[in-house]
């Protein structure tokens, strides 16, 4: 395990970029998947790492994880840290949970920023918002060892979630939202698929395309784990909530600030389907290099990915395929995808009165009301094969078969609307700027190309 004295804001450069900046204040722990070394056979996918480069612009990082029981019973971890290098009025490091019911809620912020930890290569980060002693984990340590050195924080990992926090929303923006007075959590996590194909043997997939390794898009994004099982607890208030082979999820956003509106839809508790798990948004994202000159312009992009029970995926993005939204601002989602052999359609809905506000990080106001989220939405998948071409045999654009092949519904996807505010139905397609559009499907594999780097070389991130 690492340890080292807790320091001010000022230090965080330093000690964000990684172990081998802090040896002086070290000691080393046992290997495993407490020290949040990679394991053996774990599903990982690229930009797992934490991607601060230790320069002064406007920075974020936040993660998401997602665990529902067999009952619906959900609930969302939610961290985050704004500019890590200190001094920024939007600086600090959050924690959120989103709780089972419409409208818990419960977030910890600290303006002080040299209290969050993470790994530049690997999915381990931590924090500790208040510490019981004057040394601090800076890595993965054990749960007994965690729990004696931090009163309120967390660490976390591909297979491990553990952390207790409790209300206190100063410095963060926004009116006070917390609905219990603290939440504490330990959760064993095993991923079963990533973003790709379980069965191909090759690298899992980075979400935006090889592009995501350039500072080219605002925000970048990371699908980590479309599907895993938890065991664990999660005490909410006063009530403990037992999970036991609990569906999971995780993803990730970085970069300067979310995009300025956008959708999503995740599921991976359909009925009888146990394993399907879909993931479908749109969003404007902004363009830091582009046709409208540095740093202007937005473009709106979608995907749809689907992760099979059997290790099939589907990918659906805007480079290969035809993607179209129409969205209310809350309570409707309609999206729908078409490439030469697949079309997908994902449908859901919810009760205008459900929903919980949650913080997002912003350019402007750093960590801030900016988006709403329901764990009880109503939600249908359907996908179709298409042939690649038309009746006959003969030239055409191909139709899809009569019959899906994956029909799916449940009770329990998790939707979102973020950004804004919007008041109308948002109606678009998915149009993608040049020459990122061709660029992006130039065969790069991110994956293989962060195993390739040697470690001194390796950009953060990977």
């Amino acid at each position: 395990m690492l340890l080292q004295r807790q320091g001010g804001a000022g230090n965080l450069t330093r000690n964000a970029l990684g172990a081998a900046q802090l040896r002086r204040h070290t000691r080393l722990a046992p290997l495993g998947a407490a020290s949040g070394r990679q394991l053996p056979g774990l599903v990982t996918t690229p930009h797992s790492g934490y991607h601060y480069d230790g320069s002064s612009r406007r920075f974020f990082e936040g993660w998401y994880w997602k665990v529902t029981a067999d009952d619906g019973t959900s609930f969302a971890l939610i961290y985050s840290v704004e500019d890590p290098a200190g001094g920024a009025l939007q600086g600090g490091v959050g924690v959120q949970v989103m709780g089972p019911k419409d409208g818990d809620y419960l977030c910890q912020f600290n303006r002080d920023t040299s209290c969050f930890w993470a790994d530049p290569h690997q999915l381990a980060l931590g924090a500790a918002l208040r510490p019981r002693t004057a040394m601090v984990p800076r890595a993965m340590t054990s749960h007994a060892e965690f729990t004696r050195l931090v009163e309120h924080g967390f660490q976390a990992s591909a297979t491990l979630q553990q952390g207790s926090i409790i209300a206190n929303e100063a410095g963060a923006a926004g009116a006070p939202m917390s609905t219990v007075p603290d939440c504490s959590w330990d959760l064993s996590i095993r991923p079963v698929s990533g973003w790709g194909a379980q069965t191909s043997g090759g690298n899992q997939k980075a979400t935006a395309g090889w592009l995501s390794v350039l500072s080219v898009f605002e925000p970048h994004w990371q699908v980590l784990m479309s599907h895993g099982l938890a065991d664990g607890w999660v005490q909410w208030g006063g009530q403990r909530y037992e999970f036991k082979s609990a569906a999971s999820y995780a993803e990730k956003n970085w970069g300067g600030g979310f995009p300025s509106k956008w959708h999503w839809i995740q599921c991976n508790t359909f009925d009888g389907q146990p394993g399907l798990s879909v993931t479908a948004v749109g969003a404007r994202r902004a363009l830091l290099l582009g046709a409208d000159g540095l740093g202007l312009g937005e473009e709106d992009v979608g995907l749809i990915g689907v992760t099979c029970p059997g290790g099939e995926f589907i990918e659906l993005v805007p480079w290969n395929s035809e993607l179209e939204w129409d969205v209310d601002p809350w309570g409707r989602w309609w999206v729908k995808a078409v490439s030469d052999q697949y079309e997908a359609v994902v449908e859901a809905q919810c009760e205008k009165d459900a929903g919980t506000v949650l913080r997002a990080p912003t350019i402007a106001q750093g960590l801030a009301p900016f988006c709403k989220d329901t764990f009880n939405g109503r939600a249908r998948l359907r996908v179709w094969r298409r042939t690649a071409r038309g009746p006959g045999g003969g030239s055409g654009a191909g139709s899809r078969t009569n019959t899906p092949f994956i029909d799916a519904v449940t009770t329990s996807a998790a939707l979102e609307v973020g950004g804004g505010p919007w008041w109308a139905a948002w109606s678009a397609k998915a149009a993608m700027k040049e020459p990122f559009k061709t660029l992006v499907q130039l065969p790069i594999d991110v994956g293989a190309l962060g195993k390739l780097v040697p470690g001194p070389f390796k950009p953060p991130g990977l």
